[in-house]
């Protein structure tokens, strides 16, 4: 008899966030294992997804059931198929009840949580901490977050593994970038200007990605380097885009700043080959899975070095690390990759090595076993 797992998720195929692309790169991983590798009968449940939302890419049909927000359903579902199952594995954290109601009926059924940022950087409660407890193993995206819930826990340093985010198997692989004609004629691009992008959705609610730090950095160089632009891909909400128009203007910027607004996934490569430099120096990722897509596009990479964000650049053998709170240093960091952009490449072998798909496919396997 084979080994039957179980995968359940809020969410996998209907939204482009960054833990939909982990929802992704799990579900495609326990695909490849359990039809090649291991004897298992693989079930993905998704809360929110749709059945015909299923990417076949990721995963067949076959696997995949979605509930379209039919939570009562899904939940009685997911403990019935639980209960039956040697492996329960949870997305998020906001699936714990249901984790910890498959462990009262069925003791023996293994179940695994990922725990990706600030969902789990916060106390949460006497009841939710004792479901917590219940879960025989935590990966954690990041050692940050690892010690985030051990300090704020008290969990036993075994059950808590860290599993670093992974580049998407089917990202789409440029040897020899070259800038689009046609968006730089859409942001009015010039060949001679030096491009900083940022790739993040822009809310009022969560203004730690540092793209306004980045502004004044803009505003420190654009003397000195008149053809500097910075482009800000995602969206925005209307409180936050009015707070960052009100930067601009005081800063007199309104020719260097560029808002794309929602870009969908298959036009962010050539979004990345626009640009001479990745810079995000955030204080809240838990990872930052467009840190190591910049690099897979051969950015250098400039990050935070409060976060998970030093585990996706290795802690600094593939970008630079900033105080996020530090101007100076931003601005010394922009300063230095714009003056050598070669020389702060990522070693693309090293890339692969920590966040190639296969790599995590590796690690994953280990975990189950």
């Amino acid at each position: 008899m084979p080994d039957k797992i179980l995968f359940l998720t809020l969410r996998v195929f209907s939204a482009t966030g960054g833990i939909e692309k982990v929802c992704r790169c799990v579900c495609k991983a326990l695909s490849d294992l359990s039809s090649k590798e291991m004897p298992a009968e693989l079930t993905v449940y998704s809360m929110y997804d749709e059945e015909k939302d299923a990417d076949k890419k990721y995963l067949t049909s076959a696997f995949f059931k979605g509930f379209g927000e039919h939570k009562f359903h899904f939940a009685k579902s997911a403990i019935k198929k639980g209960c039956d199952s040697r492996v329960v594995i949870l997305s998020h954290i906001n699936l714990l009840m249901i984790g910890y109601i498959i462990k009262l009926f069925s003791p023996a059924t293994k179940v695994i949580l990922y725990a990706h940022d600030i969902e789990v950087w916060e106390p949460i409660g006497s009841f939710k901490n004792k479901m917590l407890k219940k879960c025989d193993k935590i990966l954690c995206v990041s050692e940050f977050t690892r010690q985030k819930m051990q300090q704020l826990f008290g969990l036993p340093a075994e059950k808590l593994t860290v599993l670093n985010n992974c580049l998407d198997p089917f990202l789409i692989q440029h040897s020899q970038p070259r800038k689009d004609e046609n968006l730089m004629a859409r942001y009015g691009f010039a060949t001679t200007d030096i491009i900083l992008l940022t790739l993040t959705r822009l809310s009022s609610k969560e203004q730690y990605k540092g793209y306004d730090h980045v502004m004044e950095s803009i505003h420190s160089f654009k003397e000195q380097y008149p053809q500097i632009k910075y482009l800000i891909v995602g969206k925005y909400d209307d409180d936050e885009k009015q707070r960052l128009d009100t930067i601009i203007e005081k800063l007199s910027l309104q020719c260097q700043i560029i808002f794309t607004g929602y870009i969908p996934d298959k036009e962010l490569p050539k979004h990345y080959q626009l640009a001479d430099l990745y810079v995000m120096p955030s204080k809240k990722e838990g990872f930052g899975i467009v840190f190591i897509e910049a690099m897979h596009y051969g950015l250098p990479v400039i990050a935070g070095n409060k976060d998970g964000s030093a585990d996706a650049l290795l802690q600094g053998r593939l970008g630079t690390l900033v105080n996020p709170d530090d101007q100076s240093e931003i601005n010394g960091a922009i300063q230095k990759v714009m003056l050598n952009g070669n020389g702060h490449r990522p070693n693309h072998e090293l890339l692969m090595l920590h966040f190639g798909f296969e790599v995590y496919k590796q690690k994953l396997k280990n975990i189950l076993q």
